[in-house]
């Protein structure tokens, strides 16, 4: 039967220490190909591609696209603590599937510096990592994106998310009603002048010494990210680039998540079920944190949970025909809608 690609949206909070592999994976159900493709300022990006041991003819594809800070996806043993690391490993044994990562600038083997990469020069990367799939033979690229899962991700500016954020990290610091609103309204400003007027957070406090004691992070950056990253963030439209997805998603998000909030998750299924009604799934887990963990423990319903929805939608490769046309030319709008944050919190 021939499938096609779905694509796999995952937002992470690892914040280890950048270092080159030196142990390679190994899989009891995949051979992995290790390769490079080249982003838009020549850096050369090193690339995972994963076969089922044993596949016959072409296989379906997941394509991972990873998060914001600086790790790396290779995992050639993760730690129990690691829940990003163990889904993935989790997915390349279980799924019978090809599946394909990449690290970023700067990350494990790949050159550069992540924490200059801004986002569209990331993108560039993700993009170059796509295409390669086309060169080999055993992934069954027939048909364009079949779906898109994206979890403890985010669908509303990135603006609106940095606020909701600071209020839930002012009030963890136990700060008294007065004192969150006080400085909630600061960030206002400030979020705007920096996010949306395009200065570094050094430059809104040299130009408002009073809210020096308001930030917390680098004078040029975020999160181990360059100002620029975010900035192009906020110049996305979500609206319109999850309205233009015709094809089945599934949102994935833990009701203990502290990062994205269900504002925040909820709004990519309410954009596409408003141009696509039923296209779009929310589900939420109970107890379940930002990196897959309940109580400290990998949540395994989450790797039972996604292979169904998987299997699904290839199960549905018929009938879903005349919404995906044909051909093999697809965007990447998973790609613009795949961000988490690295945080202490």
């Amino acid at each position: 039967m021939s499938v096609a690609p779905l694509a796999l949206v995952l937002v992470g909070t690892l914040a280890t220490s950048q270092q080159v592999a030196v142990q390679r994976e190994h899989f009891t159900n995949a051979d992995v190909l290790y390769d490079w493709v080249t982003n838009s300022r020549g850096e050369k990006l090193r690339t995972f591609i994963s076969r089922p041991k044993n596949a016959s003819g072409k296989v379906p594809v997941i394509f991972f696209v990873g998060w914001l800070s600086c790790d790396t996806m290779e995992s050639p043993h993760p730690k129990p603590s690691d829940g990003f690391g163990i889904l993935m490993v989790r997915l390349i044994n279980q799924s019978g599937y090809a599946t394909v990562r990449m690290d970023k600038p700067g990350v494990g083997e790949s050159q550069g510096d992540c924490a200059k990469a801004d986002f569209q020069s990331e993108l560039s990367g993700w993009q170059a990592a796509f295409d390669s799939m086309s060169k080999y033979d055993f992934i069954d690229l027939d048909h364009p994106v079949r779906g898109y899962i994206s979890a403890s991700s985010w669908g509303r500016t990135w603006y609106e998310h940095m606020l909701e954020l600071e209020r839930r990290r002012l009030n963890a610091e136990e700060k008294s009603p007065a004192e969150v609103n006080r400085d909630v309204k600061s960030f206002v400003e400030f979020y705007s002048l920096y996010l949306i007027d395009g200065m570094t957070p050094g430059e809104v406090i040299a130009k408002h010494p009073e809210w020096k004691d308001l930030w917390y992070d680098a004078p040029d950056g975020q999160y181990g990210r360059p100002a620029a990253f975010y900035q192009q963030l906020e110049a996305l439209n979500l609206g319109e680039i999850w309205q233009n997805v015709s094809v089945p998603v599934l949102v994935i998000r833990g009701k203990a998540d502290t990062i994205m909030s269900r504002a925040d998750s909820e709004a990519i299924a309410q954009i596409v079920n408003k141009v696509h009604p039923g296209r779009a799934r929310y589900l939420e887990i109970d107890s379940m944190a930002h990196d897959f963990m309940v109580h400290d423990k990998f949540y395994d319903g989450i790797v039972a949970t996604i292979l169904s929805w998987i299997n699904e939608q290839l199960a549905t490769k018929q009938a879903l025909k005349g919404h995906l046309g044909h051909g093999r030319a697809v965007h990447l709008p998973f790609l613009q809608a795949a961000r988490g944050m690295q945080r202490d919190c």
